[in-house]
């Protein structure tokens, strides 16, 4: 089967599971994604659902919320809740061309912003089918540090991965997550503990975000002590951040640092309360990405990895922390990264990014 039907059929069919008189709404960063969405468009209809696309382009939205004043930001709230009130559906497909487009977005209007809309960004992700996607532009096959045709490959063999597979391979994970109280890891500059007892595990098998591969719970808010060094670069905000380092006591992120930006750093994690305590902690567990890009849909999906998540928690995972951000930050252990092991209840249940108990070995 073509890749990009494959994948269309996967969206309509797996992930939103789209019914007769379902309004959906396809937003795009790029003409490039239209052969995608001509397929998009034929499924949901043969699905008797109703369709609305929206090209959206990042330069103009990056200029109108830097020029905003509070006036237009409820305009812009007033958008969103139109939104999640005549759709059931969200498919959003990102084409990444330019990270540092956002750079001088003020945080007080990101802040603002993110208060007004927390209603109705919260009906989008808790109470709506949605899916998020990377189109594979010229701009990610830079970051992968492969040629176009190359990534363009790469990006729909992740993509089209065998979820119902790892649905099946993820089910003694999540039972053993879900009778866990102490979680430590180890890594180089990190040493970190945490309790997740009573925290529901969730497995992210392709139904929101594609490529998936991942399965989370949350730390008990105060629980969380010692240390973490995320060794992949993150874009965030408009600005690249590499080695972050956290510190933490009692759940509280009392000291940060990274290689460059420091400053800017200080202020996200300044944005609120909520944004020095941890909000999601996961592993990632897709077979065929391997290497970080800089970009967040694949980089927390890597093979062998984990993300320990500043910020917001989910409702089907709730911790009771509130913020305006969720910064999916990602550490890999495996041996070509520099190892590390994870415990839980003080049993050693993955060295170097490979599962070394029984049942969870069908996940390596």
């Amino acid at each position: 089967m073509n890749e990009l039907k494959k994948l269309s059929n996967t969206i309509v069919n797996y992930s939103l599971k789209v019914k007769k008189g379902d309004r959906v709404q396809i937003t795009y960063g790029n003409k490039e994604c239209t052969k995608l969405i001509k397929y998009l468009i034929n499924d949901i209809y043969n699905n008797d659902g109703i369709v609305y696309t929206k090209l959206v382009d990042y330069e103009i939205n990056s200029l109108l919320m830097e020029r905003a004043n509070s006036e237009e930001l409820e305009h812009f709230v007033k958008i969103k809740a139109f939104e999640v009130d005549n759709y059931d559906c969200f498919i959003h497909i990102c084409y990444n061309e330019n990270e540092y487009e956002g750079k001088d977005i003020a945080s007080s209007i990101r802040q603002e912003l993110g208060k007004k809309s927390e209603t109705y960004d919260d009906i989008r992700i808790n109470k709506k089918r949605w899916v998020l996607l990377n189109y594979p532009s010229t701009l990610d096959a830079y970051k992968a540090k492969m040629k176009t045709d190359e990534f363009y490959d790469y990006a729909m063999n992740v993509m089209n991965v065998d979820y119902a597979q790892m649905k099946e391979n993820i089910k003694p994970l999540k039972e053993l997550m879900e009778k866990t109280d102490k979680v430590r890891i180890v890594s180089p500059g990190t040493d970190l503990t945490f309790s997740i007892k009573n925290m529901p595990a969730i497995p992210c098998l392709g139904e929101c975000n594609i490529p998936d591969g991942e399965i989370y719970t949350a730390p008990i808010k105060t629980s969380v002590n010692g240390y973490i060094t995320y060794n992949t670069p993150s874009p965030y905000q408009g600005y690249t951040y590499e080695n972050i380092r956290l510190e933490f006591q009692d759940g509280k992120i009392v000291n940060c640092s990274a290689k460059d930006n420091n400053e800017q750093l200080e202020k996200i994690f300044n944005t609120d309360e909520g944004a020095r305590y941890i909000g999601e902690f996961s592993f990632g567990i897709n077979p065929k990405v391997l290497h970080p890009m800089g970009d967040i849909l694949y980089d927390e999906k890597i093979k062998g990895s984990i993300h320990f998540t500043p910020g917001r928690c989910y409702n089907d995972c709730d911790n009771g922390n509130r913020s305006v951000i969720h910064w999916d930050l990602v550490l890999i252990q495996r041996d070509d990264y520099g190892g590390g092991e994870i415990y839980l209840d003080d049993k050693l249940i993955r060295k170097d990014g490979l599962f070394v108990i029984d049942e969870l070995k069908s996940l390596n």
